[in-house]
């Protein structure tokens, strides 16, 4: 199995419903997250909301409190993309906007480890074309979660032309670890 250990940091960009369930699918699985949104604060928002969702659990004893404290103790906000430099697998979930994601994953390659798995959560833009201008496509793939990401099982780890099948794996393994049902699919609209 290829699957991320644990002490390997996953960022999250993006804070809204979708990044901030990401993040707390990778810090329920034991992982170190850092959470970044353009937007000031939001970040820390988004992590007192996964927070008052956890509390929600402990009180109809689905989970401990310190289960709960474990998992939100694990998410810090990140103050600037430059602090995701250290992270095994970054995962986007901004805007659907193929201009804006393709400025960003060019801005990641410049930041982050040669390593890096860059992932992105879009269900209707195609990996290949977020991926085409930058220098090592091969390491982008989509790790697409579904609404709300803690809850739903299916993730689809999504193949783009030039994604790396090592990758396309480690990501599926990944997300088994992580409790989820994964299937392979191709970059299609």
């Amino acid at each position: 199995m290829t699957a991320l250990d644990t002490s390997k940091t996953v960022a999250v960009i993006g804070a809204g419903t979708m990044g901030a369930g990401i993040a707390q699918v990778a810090a329920a699985a034991g992982h170190p997250v850092l959470l970044f949104d353009v937007a000031d604060g939001a970040a820390r928002a988004a992590i007192v909301t996964i927070g008052k969702g956890l509390d929600r659990l402990v009180t109809r004893e689905k989970i401990s409190r310190e289960t709960a404290d474990a998992i939100v103790g694990r998410i810090v906000p990140a103050n600037g993309l430059e602090t995701l430099s250290g992270a095994a697998l970054v995962i986007e979930a901004i805007i659907e906007n193929l201009d804006i994601k393709q400025a960003l994953f060019a801005e990641l390659e410049d930041i982050v480890v040669a390593d890096a798995i860059l992932a992105t959560n879009t269900s209707s833009i195609s990996v290949t074309s977020i991926a085409r201008d930058l220098r090592a496509p091969a390491r982008v793939a989509g790790l697409h979660f579904f609404n709300p990401a803690p809850v739903m099982k299916l993730v689809e780890i999504v193949s783009g032309r030039m994604t790396d099948p090592a990758i396309a794996e480690t990501l599926f393994d990944t997300a088994t670890t992580w409790g989820k049902i994964a299937v392979h699919t191709r970059s299609t609209p």
